[in-house]
């Protein structure tokens, strides 16, 4: 038979698929602390550190400032429903304050540890 033969049936290939051999090279690479493996934990750590240090700057900022805003002008004399402001601000907004920073700290500390992993993992 001359007629047109069937074609072989298309295999695709995905790059995913090539990435297995990578993953495990990378993870035995950290595993082992190779020289690429430590340069991928080191850069975790500075990051981490970079992280806490910026977060440590702003709440000492905000926290600081307090003092100095009381001693401006006659602030540190206002009252608020009858309390001074200090006190007002001191129970009322630094809790919350150290509880927002202290969530945006955990969020970013976590999404290293993720941008660490995928790069790990790719």
């Amino acid at each position: 038979m001359t007629g047109p033969q069937p074609r072989p049936a298309r295999q695709r290939v995905v790059l995913a698929e090539r990435r297995g051999a990578r993953r495990v090279r990378t993870r035995v690479e950290v595993a082992e602390q190779t020289e690429i493996g430590a340069a991928l934990v080191d850069g975790l750590i500075r990051a981490q550190v970079g992280l806490a240090v910026r977060m440590g700057l702003v709440t000492a900022l905000l926290l600081g400032s307090l003092p100095l805003l009381f001693a401006v002008g006659g602030l540190g004399s206002t009252a608020v429903f009858g309390i001074r402001l200090p006190w007002v601000l001191l129970g009322a907004v630094v809790y919350p304050l150290l509880f927002g920073v202290g969530l945006i700290f955990v969020r970013s500390a976590e999404r290293n540890e993720n941008d660490f992993l995928d790069l790990a993992e790719d």
